[in-house]
C-alpha cells in the first residue's frame, strides 16, 4: 500500500501509452494520404499519357495497336497488371459529339420508333442515340478516344473504409485527324427506323 503513491507519480512509460492509442490514427491519416496522392499521380500519368497517344493517331498511317501500346507502355511503369480498356469514336465536326442521329418523330415519344425515318450518320444501318464511327476515322475528322484504367488499391485502406478494393480512371482526348486528304463526310443515307 505505501507504494501506491510513488506508482501514481511515476510518468515512466506514459509516452508508450499514449503512442498506442495515438498511433493507429496517425497511420490512417498517413495511409489515406499516400493512397489519394497515388491515385492523383496514376491520374496525371494517365492522362498525359491519353493525349501523347491521341496525337499520334491523328496521323494518316496510325494503327490502333501502337496508339494503345503509349497508355501500356506509361501504365506498365507505375502499377503491375493493370487492366486498360479502349475506345474510339471518329466523328465529322466536332460539335457532332454526343448527338443522336436525326430523325422524323412522327409520334412525338423523342424515339425512333419503328417505320420512322432517320439519317444513317454513321452508316451502320440503325439509329443511334451517338453518331460517332468506331475505329481510328479518316482524314480530319474529329476522334474521340478514351481510355479506362482499373487497378488494385496500393494500400489496404479501401476495405476498412468500405471503399472498393479496384481504383478506376477514365481519362479522354479529343483531337481532329490531321489533313491527309478530302473528309469522307457525313452519310446521307435516309432509312426506317425497326
Amino acid at each position: 500500500m505505501r507504494r501506491m503513491p510513488a506508482l501514481r507519480s511515476d510518468r515512466r512509460g506514459v509516452a508508450a501509452v499514449e503512442f498506442a492509442f495515438a498511433a493507429p490514427i496517425l497511420f490512417l491519416v498517413m495511409f489515406g494520404i499516400f493512397d489519394i496522392s497515388y491515385n492523383l499521380y496514376v491520374s496525371s500519368v494517365l492522362q498525359g499519357a491519353v493525349n501523347r497517344a491521341a496525337r499520334a493517331a491523328t496521323m494518316e498511317n496510325a494503327k490502333p495497336e501502337h496508339v494503345d501500346q503509349i497508355v501500356k507502355d506509361a501504365t506498365g511503369r507505375l502499377m503491375a497488371g493493370p487492366t486498360l480498356t479502349f475506345s474510339r469514336k471518329a466523328y465529322v465536326n466536332f460539335t457532332d459529339m454526343n448527338r443522336i442521329e436525326d430523325f422524323t418523330d412522327v409520334n412525338g415519344n423523342g424515339t425512333c420508333d419503328a417505320g420512322e425515318p432517320y439519317t444513317d450518320a454513321n452508316g451502320n444501318g440503325t439509329w443511334d442515340k451517338d453518331r460517332g464511327k468506331g475505329g481510328m476515322g479518316g482524314a480530319r475528322d474529329a476522334v474521340l478516344y478514351e481510355v479506362t484504367l482499373s487497378y488494385q488499391r496500393m494500400f489496404p485502406l479501401g476495405k476498412m473504409l468500405g471503399l472498393s478494393n479496384r481504383v478506376v480512371h477514365r481519362n479522354r482526348s479529343v483531337l481532329r485527324n490531321q489533313p491527309w486528304d478530302l473528309q469522307a463526310g457525313e452519310g446521307a443515307t435516309v432509312l426506317n427506323c425497326s
